[in-house]
């Protein structure tokens, strides 16, 4: 059993890319839904779905260039349960000068670091792409 299950995805997904997989599979909850469902709106991941036989699972399809180059190429985990991270509206990292991805935690929701500037609304950083 895993002690932070969102790290779980993120590794699952980067051993994907680095194994060139056309899907990947990880066991399924809300936040990570969410999650994948943010990536894959902002081009990072080609479809995510969720399986209906228990126990669920996340099926996450990667995305690829036309000459194999995976979209993302590194991933971070920043607030993980031993050390919450919290930021502001004017704390929201931009990722490679914006060329990346921050997914926040909100309480309007998981949305991506624009999105929460354009909502002005702080919350807890899970992780960056890019």
């Amino acid at each position: 059993m895993t002690t932070d299950p969102i790290s779980d995805m993120l590794l699952t997904i980067r051993n994907g890319l680095k194994a060139r997989l056309v899907q990947v599979v990880t066991p399924a909850s809300n936040l990570k839904a969410e999650i994948a469902r943010v990536m894959k709106a902002s081009g990072y991941i080609q479809d995510v779905l969720m399986t209906d036989s228990f126990p669920r699972k996340l099926v996450i399809t990667l995305k690829y260039s036309d000459k194999a180059v995976p979209a993302i190429t590194g991933m971070q985990r920043q607030s993980r349960p031993g050390l919450r991270k919290f930021v502001s509206v004017a704390e929201i990292p931009a990722v490679l000068d914006g060329m990346g991805l921050a997914v926040l935690s909100t309480s309007k929701g998981v949305m991506s670091g624009a999105e929460a500037k354009r909502s002005r609304v702080g919350g807890e950083l899970i992780c960056t792409v890019w």
